[in-house]
């Protein structure tokens, strides 16, 4: 087998392969005296066949099968001498494809690319301090109690902010109903926001019964646009009002959050266990952004096409797997998820070299901690913990998270690493966790 290999860009290879016609014919013979041995011809016995007649039927189906063998054989043979690594299937031109005819092919693919780990001191990262203090707890309480407001009809007062109304309403356009403008029974709650401007803030006031014409005026940047900085008339009419009412911090209210016992106090424990849980998560979650940013800052990697193109297609699916809806991934422009697959990648390619670099391997121990600790926040937390490791899929899952975890243990060793004291609040603020793929 001969090979010659061409670098046409800084990732893409080009590989001109040949192979010996007596290989090819070698292969080709091999399939027609499997086929010879079990096919079934009238007037032949089974196994008595003449290679003629074989040869005569299956010949030009035995020897597309043999050419695409021996090309996946024989690529996988060329790229193991020459020391190359794909990052995706290659494309394969034929030159010489002719029967009796040594063959000859074109592979064309990118490589992964190689490049040299930079260090890590020039990361500069911010390390949040924070507690759960009582302060916080009361506040969390009280989020909860109205996460769990129920609504009691009145009849004697008007409608305030914070209020629902039960509404029914038309609206119009130049006087002229448009898609989406009506509804009837919509319960509303006053200053939620939920509607465009100007149209919850006219409702203040109304009383149940009564009819109201406002023209509130849909924002400039609104998502339809024929509708997008122009005025609308709303014929409203208010069914009825009724005021917010917060549930008691009693025996009833704890259970529905699977607090059975202690009481006021018992609650509050479970309430600060599982903030303190959240905080932690955040305080890592907002380190390991800062790490992965400093990564890719510092280490400005050429990403191979066909592994944008393979994450594209994966967050693609993803997508129609979240959201529904009656479509195939490929419809979804490839251009929504182009930066996010690039960045995926890329954190992939770093955090893999980080690993190899520094022999990094999953901590079974912190395995196991991570297990658990998603675990304490179900009822049965010895069952869950028995579930991960029943399932390698999902406990490699756990693997994965947990060895980033340790990469950016070991950047953080030489980092420049700064602490700041903040309140729960601030620390717990969304911070969205960077994936490599």
């Amino acid at each position: 087998m001969q090979v010659s290999v061409e670098s046409t860009s800084a990732l893409e290879r080009r590989l001109t392969i040949g192979v010996p016609a007596e290989r090819i014919e070698t292969e080709v013979n091999k399939r027609l005296q499997q086929t010879a041995s079990r096919a079934k011809i009238p007037g032949f016995r089974p196994g008595k066949v003449p290679m003629s007649v074989i040869r005569q039927r299956y010949e030009e189906a035995a020897r597309q099968e043999a050419l695409g063998d021996v090309i996946q054989a024989t690529f996988y043979e060329a790229v193991v001498a020459e020391k190359l690594n794909p990052a995706g299937a290659p494309s394969v031109e034929p030159k010489v494809f002719e029967k009796g005819k040594d063959l000859e092919y074109i592979a064309t693919f990118e490589v992964f690319p190689e490049f040299e780990l930079a260090g890590f001191e020039g990361i500069e990262v911010e390390r949040l301090q924070a507690e759960v203090g009582d302060a916080d707890v009361d506040n969390m309480l009280e989020i909860l109690r109205k996460q769990s407001t129920r609504f009691e009809t009145v009849a004697d007062r008007v409608a305030e902010n914070g209020d629902q109304v039960n509404i029914d309403f038309v609206g119009k356009i130049d006087g002229e109903a448009f898609a989406g403008g009506s509804a009837k029974g919509t319960q509303l709650v006053l200053g939620s926001g939920r509607m465009i401007p100007g149209f919850e803030e006219a409702l203040v006031g109304a009383r149940a019964g009564e009819e109201r014409v406002i023209t509130p005026t849909f924002p400039e940047d609104y998502q339809n646009l024929d509708l997008a900085g122009k005025t609308a008339e709303f014929s409203v009419t208010v069914n009825s009002v009724a005021e917010p009412k917060l549930p008691e911090l009693d025996d009833e209210f704890f259970a529905r959050f699977g607090v059975t016992e202690g009481g006021l106090e018992g609650f509050r424990a479970e309430v600060r266990k599982n903030m303190g849980r959240e905080l932690r998560q955040a305080i890592k979650t907002k380190v390991k952004t800062q790490v992965m940013d400093g990564l890719i800052d510092s280490n400005p990697v050429e990403v191979p096409k066909a592994l944008l193109d393979n994450e594209v297609n994966r967050l693609r699916t993803q997508a129609v797997q979240q959201f529904g809806g009656n479509i195939k991934p490929d419809q979804l422009p490839a251009e929504l998820f182009s930066e996010q697959a690039r960045r995926r990648v890329l954190l992939g390619l770093i955090v893999a070299e980080v690993v190899q670099k520094n022999e990094i391997k999953p901590d079974e121990a912190r395995v196991r901690e991570l297990i658990e600790e998603m675990a304490s926040a179900y009822q049965e937390p010895e069952q869950v913990v028995s579930w991960y490791y029943k399932n390698d899929e999902q406990l490699n899952e756990v693997r994965s998270v947990v060895l980033e975890e340790q990469v950016v243990d070991t950047v953080l060793k030489q980092a420049k690493v700064t602490d700041k004291s903040v309140s729960y609040e601030e620390a717990v603020k969304a911070a969205q966790a960077p994936q490599a793929a």
